[in-house]
């Protein structure tokens, strides 16, 4: 894995994992998470206070959680969304397969064209009621049973050119990604199902 980002950012005849994720970039992209003439963004860092019930956002402000749940798999959370769009926010942190796992309530009159979103992310405990997640900007956005689509691919190799990633966690992401893919196409992009082979059943609200 060490010479995948030189391999992505070179070789777009590549085949294999790099290059699946060299046509990936090459493909449509979202935005990266900057405006324009702005530096490429840090990985994104949020804290979670289960004793506290409280989340620490990626600025430094800490907003209410409604509900934490522990299982031996992860933790749960749920809260209140102040959006124009979301009203709720339901999420699964899963250690073990680096990420978080989110399903938004949106307002009435809107809907997204997604079922979930999985944020590739490492999520270590720091305390012991305290956990911490950092976001390398990698997501896959799945319309169940139809679609897992892979987003943030440039804003992360943004990020490692910066320096504000390393060679070795920008490829550890990109692992995990390549895990989540291949899981949910062996699934027909259903998660839970997914997740069930994994041996984690997931409860929601």
């Amino acid at each position: 894995m060490s010479a995948l980002l030189p391999l992505l950012v070179a070789a777009p005849a590549v085949t294999g994992f790099a290059g699946y994720f060299a046509r990936e970039i090459r493909g449509p992209q979202p935005p990266p998470p900057t405006t324009a003439g702005s530096p490429p963004a840090r990985p994104r860092v949020e804290f979670f206070d289960l004793a506290e019930l409280t989340a620490t956002d990626t600025r430094g402000y800490i907003r209410p959680v409604d509900r934490y749940e522990t299982q031996p798999w992860g933790i749960y959370l749920a809260r209140t969304l102040d959006r124009p769009h979301g009203r709720y926010e339901e999420s699964w942190l899963l250690p073990g397969l680096s990420i978080r796992l989110t399903i938004e309530h949106d307002r009435p009159g809107h809907h997204r064209s997604h079922d979930y979103v999985l944020d590739i992310a490492e999520i270590a405990q720091v305390a012991p009621k305290r956990w911490k997640a950092t976001d390398y900007f990698l997501d896959v956005a799945v319309r169940r049973g139809r679609s897992s689509s892979l987003r943030g691919a440039s804003a992360l190799l943004a990020a490692h050119a910066a320096g504000h990633v390393t060679t070795e966690d920008a490829d550890r992401a990109f692992e995990h990604a390549a895990v989540v893919l291949d899981g949910l196409a062996a699934q027909d992009h259903d998660v839970e199902q997914w997740l069930r082979t994994r041996g984690i059943t997931l409860t929601w609200m």
